[in-house]
């Protein structure tokens, strides 16, 4: 079966009605587009349709840093108020240790993210840090990775202090022009005049419709998610860091990482991990009823880029397709491990609710499966003027070794995590795509 014909067949088995893939392999590419941008008002999708690419970006806003060290105008081991000297966190300790690596490879203790819109103005991302006092520390700096947006924004910023330019502007002169990248933006002014996908989310009837609103990344919320590109514009940027020595540093393991599916670590920005033998960076990212995903094999010269435009089923379909080519092409396999039988002891010992600033983690038991529900908290729902993706249906966890979990049906399957226990052995938190949800 070739690239085309999988592509179709896998994004009709989800019920996907748009989807694009690019893949870069012995020099060439090939790319695969099946379906249409919406079903409200379709136009047919191809390598250079827009697609939200949410926290796909994060690996633009490292390198847009990582030119500034080559400059000699950031250092990473330098701690982040040599730059921001304005910051302000809830721990004093922290706020004047946390360095510029820690915020790059996800170790600055940071939360999430500050639930806030602070408008569309040049000082959006100024007003966030104002705000950052407010969020949660859920470790001291360098002490464990927990993915964090809140950081990357603050990356933004440090970008936007050393350059005197908005972080956009200065991104693009970094970064995006310099590498080509001619259908990439992050404006949705920018993105209006050409041809871009819409997000959908199933309803509970069942049924597809348009996820409103278009995005919901706040002009702040950039540097971790909001840049809008095509297939053959990712597979150019993948281009950039198969060739580019100066950028070898980012696939270098920073920090490890513990039962992630995200991967074995983190480098900087990049998640690093062996597939079958083979050594891969990657990044992910999920918008309102839009996914993407790109993954890079530097010894192979590879690349595979997918974009997803309806949810929840993007999820599967975008790991069906990295897995497809990664078998297909360089021969390596990339399989889930086999979950342990259910034990009614561990199973009672890690049931409870768990949290972060946005979302809730609820972990029940019927006497032969642990079942994880998540859910984005009522309040946060009830905050939001706009409309925000539904709930994922709750997903059964099947034990591995140590503490650790795999999800095994549902959007979620083969999504990996961890318990973590305090120095009497309590159960404090679960890691969930990398973040730690902490026992209520």
């Amino acid at each position: 079966m070739e690239l085309a014909e999988f592509v179709t067949v896998t994004a009709e088995k989800f019920g996907i009605p748009g989807v694009t893939v690019g893949v870069l392999a012995n020099g060439e590419e090939v790319y695969a587009a099946h379906g249409v941008t919406s079903v409200d008002n379709p136009l047919p999708v191809d390598e250079d349709t827009l697609y939200q690419l949410a926290s796909v970006t994060k690996t633009f806003t490292a390198t847009a840093l990582m030119r500034l060290v080559e400059q000699g105008r950031v250092e990473l081991d330098a701690p982040v108020r040599r730059y921001v000297p304005e910051l302000e966190l809830s721990d004093e300790t922290a706020a004047a240790s946390i360095t510029v690596l820690n915020l790059l490879n996800h170790t600055a203790g940071l939360d999430w993210g500050v639930i806030v819109d602070t408008g569309d103005g040049d000082d959006a991302l100024a007003a966030y840090v104002a705000n950052m006092a407010e969020l949660r520390m859920i470790a001291e700096p360098g002490a464990r990775a927990s993915y964090s947006q809140a950081g990357f924004n603050l990356v933004g910023r440090i970008i936007e202090k050393v350059t005197g330019k908005p972080y956009e502007q200065a991104v693009t002169e970094l970064v995006l022009e310099p590498a080509g990248l001619s259908n990439t933006f992050y404006a949705p002014s920018d993105v209006m005049t050409r041809r871009f996908a819409v997000g959908h989310n199933v309803g509970e009837d069942g049924t597809l419709s348009i996820a409103r609103p278009w995005t919901v990344t706040t002009r702040a919320n950039r540097p971790g998610g909001g840049i809008v590109s095509s297939a053959s514009d990712q597979l150019k940027w993948a281009r950039v860091h198969l060739s580019d020595d100066s950028l070898r540093r980012m696939q270098e393991p920073t920090v490890t990482l513990r039962a992630s599916t995200l991967g074995d670590a983190l480098g900087i920005a990049w998640f690093l991990r062996d597939v079958d033998g083979v050594r891969a960076i990657g990044h992910g990212g999920s918008a309102n009823g839009q996914f993407a995903e790109l993954l890079i094999v530097p010894e192979r010269n590879f690349a595979v880029v997918v974009a997803a435009n309806a949810g929840p089923n993007g999820i599967p379909f975008n790991q069906e397709v990295v897995r497809w080519a990664l078998e297909h092409y360089l021969g390596v396999l990339d399989r889930d491990p086999e979950p342990l039988p259910y034990d009614e002891a561990q199973a009672l010992d890690v049931v409870g609710d768990y949290g972060i600033d946005a979302m809730t983690c609820d972990i029940t038991t019927d006497g032969g499966t642990l079942t994880m529900a998540v859910r984005i908290r009522p309040e946060i729902r009830a905050a939001s003027d706009t409309e925000m993706p539904p709930d994922p249906e709750p997903f059964p966890l099947g034990p591995l070794p140590g503490d650790e979990y795999i999800v095994t049906a549902g959007e979620y399957k083969g999504q990996r995590g961890f318990f973590s226990r305090d120095e009497n052995g309590a159960v404090v938190g679960v890691d969930l795509a990398g973040r730690l949800f902490t026992r209520c």
